[in-house]
């Protein structure tokens, strides 16, 4: 008998320079993300009270680091808002230099959990999560664009959509170049040519004019300043690693090619160690500009993650008088088309919500709205995986069957249990006994019931105790093997509890 299985999906190279069409894909997209990183990087430095130069110099050194050191190619990570946010009660207490320190120590952080295989823990977080995941980075992608969006009046949103109907038709006439790149470049260029007066990518904040250079951050090396660091650190490294490991996986899906998840989380500490050293904020995995580079771009190896960094530090340094030019109506068309591609619209499809369990959709909107709510990913996919276990915990207990038989003398009992014992079943268990009604012998047969944890063991031990006091005996039979070596380890040490 012969058997067809579906060839295994193929695994990406660690480095290799494409050629031909794939190289210009390749170098095109990360121009195009090097322009977009620019005023997020701003943003995100002025969120975190630190000079502009510290989010573009980490933007510029994650990039370039993760593209050789991480486990998910096309993947862009760089400055990001979540990492902002967490550090900015230790930059206004303790200043810059503190920052820098707690990004190493993030990274080194995020290396040991690399190595302890924290990144496996990714198969407990179920696609519920991940498509309000995604649904909320969407939200927020076109939220953080609303002021930019509205700012300039009414020439702003005339920018805005002409920038969109460049990005939207262009493709079907000159698929080769990038649309979003052709939008940024024409409206730049209707802006410096005819004068107009616009918010462009100078008024966000001044770009840096030289490079980054190697350094230790200026801070005592002192137990007191590991006890000042430490928290942040341990909080960046968790939501640095969520954020990176949730988008790559998302490019898995989008590209159908697998990714190292340990060698990620170990490049992501490398990155921010490296970034620290630099003059750079910690950051991760930027999901908007990932998606720029994977879903409108068509990047697919890590040339476009490199490239983008080093084209954002030739932008910076080199045409930063140009650069500066951009008008922000353009690159807020381009996150705007970002914010749409990346939205699953199937999944709110009447369609869908009316096939899809009620459950399912509840832990995707319990996803969303924290995120949006408090503008963390990381909150929203706590939420939603907390509200999936409970789910799931209820619908397992509900499965819980215990069928009753009388023997035909009267003289004993056997209860058939059917199902998975464990704290969620354990009220279903003990209900379906009947304790004054039952004979003198009582079977509890087991053969077709698994026990997963102490309080099943413990609820087996309070209804022995149960039918002993009043004089009956109880026998427990059919134990699988993994659950008579959890009911012959706690069994007669729990009933105390109940």
């Amino acid at each position: 008998m012969s058997t067809t299985s579906s060839p295994p999906r193929r695994r990406l190279p660690s480095f290799t320079l494409p050629s031909g069409r794939v190289l210009r894909i390749e170098l095109l997209a990360g121009a195009v993300v090097a322009l977009a990183l620019i005023p997020e990087a701003i943003s995100f430095s002025i969120i975190a009270g630190v000079d502009p130069k510290v989010g573009l110099y980490a933007s510029f050194t994650m990039a370039v680091a993760i593209s050789i050191v991480g486990g998910r190619p096309a993947m862009i990570s760089a400055a990001t808002g979540a990492m902002a946010l967490v550090v900015v009660p230790l930059v206004d207490d303790h200043g810059v230099e503190y920052l820098f320190a707690a990004a190493i120590l993030a990274g080194a952080i995020q290396i040991t959990l690399g190595a302890l295989g924290i990144a496996k823990l990714m198969r407990f977080v179920p696609q519920a999560v991940m498509t309000g995941f995604v649904n909320a980075l969407a939200i927020l992608i076109f939220l953080s664009q609303v002021d930019h969006l509205t700012g300039d009046g009414a020439l702003g949103w005339v920018f805005v959509a002409a920038g969109l109907a460049v990005i939207l038709i262009l493709p079907r006439f000159v698929p080769a170049i990038p649309s979003p790149l052709v939008a940024i470049a024409l409206l730049t260029t209707i802006v410096v040519a005819g004068g107009i007066d616009i918010t462009n990518v100078g008024d966000e904040g001044e770009l840096p004019s030289t490079i980054p250079l190697l350094g230790i951050p200026s801070v005592p090396f002192s137990l007191e300043t590991l006890t000042i660091i430490l928290p942040f650190s341990a909080t960046l490294a968790a939501v640095g690693l969520l954020e990176s490991l949730m988008t790559a996986r998302l490019v898995d899906d989008i590209t159908d090619t697998p990714s190292d998840k340990g060698r990620e989380s170990r490049g992501q500490g490398i990155a921010n160690v490296i970034t620290g050293f630099f003059g750079g904020m910690p950051g991760c995995a930027m999901i908007g500009q990932t998606m720029i580079n994977v879903r409108v771009s068509g990047a697919r190896t890590r040339l476009s993650t490199f490239s983008a960094g080093v084209f954002l530090l030739i932008l910076c340094v080199g045409l930063g008088g140009i650069v500066s030019k951009i008008p922000m109506t353009a690159l807020v068309a381009v996150m705007i088309f970002v914010a749409y591609a990346t939205f699953d619209w199937h999944s709110i499809k009447p369609a869908t919500l009316k096939k899809m369990p009620l459950g399912e959709t509840v832990v995707m909107v319990l996803t969303v709205i924290p995120t949006v709510a408090t503008d963390n990913l990381a909150i929203g996919v706590g939420v939603g995986v907390l509200a999936s276990m409970a789910i799931f915990a209820r619908r397992v207990a509900h499965l819980l069957n215990v069928e009753r038989t009388v023997s035909p003398d009267g003289t004993s009992v056997i209860y058939s249990v059917r199902g998975e014992l464990f704290f969620a079943s354990n009220d279903e268990l003990v209900s379906a006994f009947h304790h004054p009604d039952d004979p003198e012998h009582i079977l509890i047969d087991m053969s077709q019931a698994h026990v997963w944890d102490a309080s099943a063991v413990s609820a087996l031990d309070a209804l022995t105790v149960k039918y002993e006091s009043q004089g009956k005996t109880v026998e427990i039979t059919g134990l699988n093997e993994a659950s008579g070596e959890i009911h012959d380890a706690l069994s007669g040490q729990l009933v105390a509890s109940h």
